[in-house]
């Protein structure tokens, strides 16, 4: 199936399913994916697609700073200010040398230009021994991070993480934030490599839920495919099922979004 990569440094905005009108920063390679994961999932395609280049490149921390200052510029001269500065992008950008101080700029930048934005980014989590990753995200508005299962072994299908993944790791390093992030949950179903994959199974979800529960995280989000994947043997899971999933979480005195 067709998939995309973002081509700027600043992109959007952006209408988003989560956020609302975002404005996205991608510290990424225009011209390739950067991840230490490679989700069946990704809007952004494979890590090592045959027409990316070997050679792969982050955006400088003087790029994305001058790129942020001169888009926030013109939306303010069009008064139009966004809801929140999104870190998204071609893969992971928490993986970003500079990140800590990437993160200090965005914040400064929005205080002069656009006050009332919230700064988000989206992580799959997997940069938490790093101490520098932690305090950007520490300071941000919406430290948003991932975590598709409770089991290792269906987060090495889904995610398809370059080191594999130990959830009992993951979760106390989503814990030591004590409540002050956003967990993103994408549930999907289908196959891969001729393996059948589904995490919205009760079984799946019983453990899931237990594992919020223990992270105790502010809100969170739970959503499925929109866009297209780089496989086609994937489905969404329906709305009913993670609005079922969502009452779960709901009944934990956890704020919970839904995007079908």
């Amino acid at each position: 199936m067709a998939t995309f990569l973002f081509d700027k440094v600043v992109f959007g905005p952006v209408t988003s399913r989560r956020l609302g009108v975002s404005l996205g920063i991608n510290l990424l390679p225009d011209d390739a994916k950067l991840c230490n994961f490679d989700c069946i999932y990704c809007e952004c395609g494979w890590s090592n697609a045959p027409d990316q280049p070997k050679k792969k490149q982050f955006h400088t921390r003087n790029e994305v700073s001058e790129a942020l200052e001169s888009k926030l510029q013109e939306m303010v001269a069009n008064n139009q200010l966004p809801d929140v500065i999104t870190f998204a992008g071609n893969g992971e950008p928490t993986m970003h040398p500079d990140f800590l101080d990437i993160i200090n700029d965005t914040l400064a930048l929005r205080d002069k230009y656009s006050p009332k934005a919230r700064v988000a980014v989206l992580s799959n989590a997997t940069m938490l021994n790093n101490e520098k990753v932690i305090e950007a995200l520490y300071k941000i508005d919406q430290n948003i991070l991932k975590i598709d299962s409770a089991f290792d072994e269906t987060i090495q299908l889904i995610d398809q993480p370059i080191k594999p993944i130990n959830v009992k790791w993951l979760v106390e390093k989503l814990k030591s934030f004590k409540g002050e992030l956003i967990i993103q949950t994408m549930f999907v179903k289908g196959s891969f490599k001729g393996k059948e994959l589904d995490n919205s199974t009760e079984t799946e979800v019983n453990a899931w839920v237990d594992v919020v529960k223990e992270i105790n995280p502010k809100e969170v989000m739970i959503y499925t495919i929109a866009r297209d994947t780089p496989i086609d043997t994937l489905e969404k899971v329906s709305l009913d099922r993670l609005n079922e999933i969502a009452s779960r979480i709901k009944a934990l005195g956890i704020d919970t979004q839904v995007s079908g």
